[in-house]
């Protein structure tokens, strides 16, 4: 195989490379079998059926959650919407008509809860502390008599800080409110912390996870009360219990499934591939005299929010154009000409947010020119 000729591709926060093993598992449902899972009736339709069950249970493994709770869906937005709708429709039936958040939050979940505050659900952002993370004390101050859920990410997208969502967990728990966790860049990455706060609502995407785009799930802790009254955003068939109708896309759940199966197996290994990469990210960073914005012991091994000071990130990215394929945010808010609304919460000056570049890679991805990347840097400092 050629080698790419292409920049070093450092934008996997956006969307992750489909990993060869699970691209092969697709393939046979993409062109030999035609089956809809629906279609019990005969073994095309049972062959699909059961594919897509096996990849429900490895998906369920990774979160140690139960198949029967994992609803598959378009992507994390999807699934976001449909947990924020359910914990407002959850919120009208029983009064609690208040939901507490974060001003971090990607806008897969800020948009939907400006829409539900729309519809009379009161809407509480917190801050977060100056290192990207929020504080669950701070949750807790914000949750009254009146709240029904907290909804707080696994892991920011622009920064790559962990959330303690064990610990916002518990808080949301004792005071008889439903935790929601946007999981769509923790999800496989950051196992063992997820399954310890068994979130009751879990959002994931699979393009995040070296798999398809175009496919995720929402995992929906049947025990708890949003379990019972879960309110669908579509209707028009059976399918997924009822809670998310349409035929079930066959080859893209498989994916799902795979790259969930090889997360669980591989997920250490990634990570010290990704942390080597880090470390060599981090000293051509202090060399140039950047710096990587958030606390750095509480991010992941795979992303930096990287702030090169008296620089125009938009200079940046075309002077390391022939190195890397990096960006200033997330691929949702790239035309947003508020600038970054994850570190504006961090206490960060609108100049220095616009000196920031996100760089985000995997365990596959190969060391770019960095001598050549820091004298490029240099030329228009």
């Amino acid at each position: 195989m050629l080698e790419d000729p292409r920049p070093v591709y450092l934008d996997c926060n956006a969307s992750t490379p489909v990993e060869p093993s699970v691209l092969e598992a697709m393939m046979p449902w993409f062109s030999i079998e035609p089956g809809n899972p629906s279609s019990w009736a005969h073994e095309y339709g049972q062959a699909a059926r059961t594919a897509i069950e096996e990849a429900r249970r490895r998906v369920a493994e990774v979160a140690d959650s139960r198949p029967s709770e994992v609803l598959f869906t378009s992507g994390a937005t999807e699934a976001n919407n449909m947990a924020l709708f359910s914990l407002g429709a959850m919120g009208k039936r029983s009064g609690r008509t208040h939901i507490v958040s974060t001003m971090i939050e990607h806008s897969a979940v800020l948009e939907p809860l400006r829409a539900i505050e729309a519809m009379g659900v009161g809407v509480t952002l917190v801050r977060p502390e100056s290192g990207g993370w929020v504080d669950p004390d701070a949750i807790g101050n914000a949750i009254t008599p009146r709240t029904c859920g907290v909804s707080v990410m696994h892991v920011n997208n622009e920064t790559g800080v962990i959330q303690p969502i064990e610990e916002i967990a518990t808080v949301a728990r004792g005071a008889g409110c439903a935790f929601h966790t946007d999981a769509a860049q923790g999800f496989g990455k950051d196992v063992r912390r997820l399954q310890c706060a068994a979130p009751d609502l879990i959002s994931i995407s699979a393009h995040k996870l070296y798999g398809p785009k175009g496919v995720g799930a929402l995992i929906v802790r049947r025990d708890t009360d949003v379990g019972e009254g879960f309110t669908p955003l579509m209707y028009g068939g059976g399918q997924e219990r009822g809670m998310r109708p349409g035929t079930v896309p066959t080859p893209l759940v498989v994916g799902l499934g795979a790259a969930a199966e090889r997360a669980m197996r591989e997920h250490a290994g990634r990570t010290e591939a990704c942390l080597a990469f880090k470390r060599s990210l981090r000293h051509w960073a202090g060399s140039i005299g950047a710096v990587l914005l958030g606390d750095q012991a509480r991010a992941m091994a795979n992303a930096a929010a990287v702030s090169f000071p008296g620089l125009s990130s938009r200079a940046l990215l075309v002077a390391l154009r022939p190195w890397v394929a990096v960006a200033t945010g997330s691929a949702c808010t790239a035309e947003d000409s508020e600038g970054n609304h994850v570190l504006a919460a961090m206490g960060i000056s609108e100049e220095s947010r616009g000196s920031v570049l996100r760089f985000s890679w995997c365990h596959r991805t190969t060391e770019p020119d960095w001598d050549g990347m820091a004298r490029a840097v240099k030329i228009i400092s």
